[in-house]
């Protein structure tokens, strides 16, 4: 029987790389599918409407997830198994044609795609051939982003692949930003390998959903986890971020402080800066540095959007501090 299941805000339905072979309808709530795009390497991200199925191609094409399901607020939804599925879709000839019709958009699209890398000159008759090809040749006309999703991608699925050793040293160049000499092949590489990224992208998501659940100390230790490894990039800075949050509600406001205030340092550009300084005066105002905590905020108003949701908080935030 279809079972009702609950999810909270910033928890993760499925993550892409999964074999998981549950079909979802949203029934309230929000949900993102967050993927790249395989001509441009841009993430992209759909979002689910109430009503609408999810996770249907790859549950019944029996392959892995191609997209990780995030839950934007809380939501439910209706989980079915891939049979309990075929006999609402058969019962129901208007689900299977909106289904058809997305499938067929999506199809067009790919089509597209790999017109578009035919006349590249991109080999993709053999599918580890062919991502690899792929990977190179983004790399060639300098397309940084689309090169090293491909390569990443190559590097996930084919971990032990003819082209493995050759794929992490490129790679490296796509991510460093420079090109290397695609003639000479390299016995290996010092970088993580895209296998080793997508159980990073694991770690990193299980503790914020971790964090949703009002685990805190369970997810500060995720996220210290993924910094103890040595993680460079992209996850390391969301993780450092996710720790000081982690730290104010565990109420170590004087850590929290001197944490948020290392990585602003670190990370002048980080896109999660005017949150921690959000964070740095909330710290100061449960402490009862009342100047301080009116100093930060008053920082954070005059760098936030008007229409950003941490200049409401910035606001109320000062307020409350003034009218004490």
């Amino acid at each position: 029987m279809p079972k009702s299941v609950s999810y909270k805000t910033n928890s993760i339905v499925y993550f892409k790389g999964d074999i998981n072979e549950k079909i979802y309808i949203l029934n309230n709530g929000r949900v993102s599918l967050n993927y790249n795009d395989i001509e441009t390497g841009q993430e992209m991200h759909d979002l689910i409407k109430t009503g609408e199925f999810f996770g249907v191609k790859s549950a019944m094409g029996k392959y892995p997830r191609e997209e990780t399901a995030v839950v934007l607020q809380d939501s439910s939804m209706i989980a079915f198994s891939v049979s309990e599925f075929e006999q609402i879709v058969l019962q129901n000839t208007r689900i299977m044609i909106k289904m058809l019709k997305v499938f067929s958009n999506q199809l067009r699209r790919i089509h597209k795609q790999v017109r578009n890398l035919l006349r590249s000159g991109v080999d993709v008759s053999d599918p580890e051939t062919g991502l690899f090809n792929i990977g190179e040749y983004y790399l060639k006309v300098r397309k940084g982003k689309q090169a090293i999703y491909a390569l990443r991608r190559y590097l996930t699925y084919y971990p032990s692949g003819k082209y493995a050793s050759e794929a992490s040293r490129l790679l490296e160049s796509a991510e460093s930003g420079s090109v290397p000499n695609l003639a000479v092949s390299s016995a290996g590489s010092s970088r993580q390998s895209g296998a080793d990224l997508s159980e990073i992208a694991k770690s990193y998501y299980n503790a914020v959903s971790l964090f949703s659940q009002e685990k805190f100390k369970e997810a500060l230790s995720g996220f210290q986890k993924i910094i103890e490894d040595g993680v460079d990039g992209e996850y390391e800075a969301k993780a450092r971020y996710e720790i000081g949050r982690c730290q104010f509600n565990l109420q170590k406001y004087e850590l929290c402080i001197k944490h948020f205030t290392s990585l602003i340092q670190k990370y002048p550009k980080h896109p999660d800066l005017i949150d921690s300084l959000f964070y740095v005066g909330k710290s100061y105002e449960e402490m009862g540095t009342i100047d301080k905590a009116a100093g930060f905020f008053k920082k954070v108003i005059a760098m936030a959007k008007d229409e950003a949701p941490i200049m409401r908080k910035a606001k109320k935030a000062l307020k409350g501090v003034e009218d004490k």
